[in-house]
């Protein structure tokens, strides 16, 4: 059953943003994405890793978000203190396309024998068009401020972000992107009284794991993620993940005041890991859609035969 744009951004502006600010493409399976959100995970894979993410979300309401994420990141060469990585998002919502294209450089510190700290940044742009001709707006004479389309709006973007981790645990903490760019001003559209109908924010990113061995071959991680962004509400996300002889990943995750989540994931080969998510809806939206959806596949391509590649748990 599908549900109107109308539907749709009521339920935005009254459940998830505000008129004020624009939120970041939301991830449940972030772990399978940290480069997007931390500029210094680029790297700390002892091998070229690309991944590629999907994510419907509200499936059944008309012009709901669909996000898709390709990263890759790599080690630079023989400096295995540097890291470099690029990351592209799509972002669709509504009638509004939002496409980022960032490069991703990393500095790693050895503070101990099993510990790194590295720090990275985010440099990049940020592309939006949106289509008013989209929008059903039941009305015979169309909104003047919604009348001239956006075509390729452009827009710097830099970000910064810290990560340390060991074989066992780790912590990250980043801002994607430091500019508040608003995207329209009273002074671009005519006759508006409206100061300002979407700026970006800065979106703070705290994340966090731990891996227990409970045996050769059964391991277990909870994990956590906590997002704060001004004039929205603080999001936290706690998860718990299984990996089951070095091949299967099972887990489910909860989103405060937000959704209940599962997935499941196959480490195909050496080289690949493909996997699938599910978002049940514990707000009013799971009455107007079929829950969220993420499918993500990775590949960890191994160009040092010297040094053995093990399955990633994070």
């Amino acid at each position: 059953m599908k549900h109107s744009y109308f539907t749709l951004l009521l339920l935005v502006l009254l459940g998830t943003f505000t008129v004020q600010s624009q939120q970041d493409p939301q991830y449940t399976q972030y772990m399978y994405n940290t480069q997007a959100v931390n500029p210094a995970y680029a790297g700390s894979v002892d091998a070229l890793s690309i991944g590629l993410l999907y994510r419907t979300q509200w499936v059944g309401l008309e012009g709901a978000p669909k996000t898709a994420t390709l990263t890759g990141h790599t080690p630079m060469g023989s400096l295995d203190n540097m890291g470099i990585g690029l990351s592209v998002v799509r972002d669709e919502l509504g009638p509004a396309i939002e496409t980022n294209l960032n490069v991703d450089y990393s500095y790693t510190i050895n503070t101990s024998e099993s510990a790194k700290l590295a720090f990275g940044i985010k440099a990049g742009i940020d592309l939006l068009d949106v289509d008013f001709t989209k929008l059903n707006q039941n009305s015979g004479t169309p909104d003047t401020q919604l009348v001239d389309n956006v075509d390729n709006k452009f827009q710097p973007q830099i970000g910064a972000g810290a990560y340390y981790y060991t074989d066992n645990y780790y912590v990250g903490l980043s801002v994607p992107n430091f500019l508040t760019t608003k995207h329209f001003d009273e002074s671009s559209i005519a006759n508006s009284s409206v100061e300002s109908v979407a700026a970006e924010r800065l979106h703070y990113f705290l994340i966090a794991g731990y891996v227990f061995d409970l045996s050769d071959n059964l391991k277990f991680k909870p994990a956590t993620l906590i997002k704060a962004v001004s004039g929205s509400p603080l999001q936290a996300d706690i998860s718990a993940n299984f990996l089951i002889n070095d091949k299967f990943t099972v887990g489910a995750a909860y989103r405060w005041s937000a959704a209940m989540s599962a997935m499941i994931g196959f480490q195909a080969s050496e080289e690949i890991f493909i996997g699938f998510g599910y978002d049940y809806q514990t707000t009013e939206i799971e009455d107007f859609s079929d829950g969220s959806y993420e499918f993500m596949i990775r590949f960890d391509l191994n160009f040092r035969p010297e040094r053995v590649l093990t399955p990633r748990f994070f």
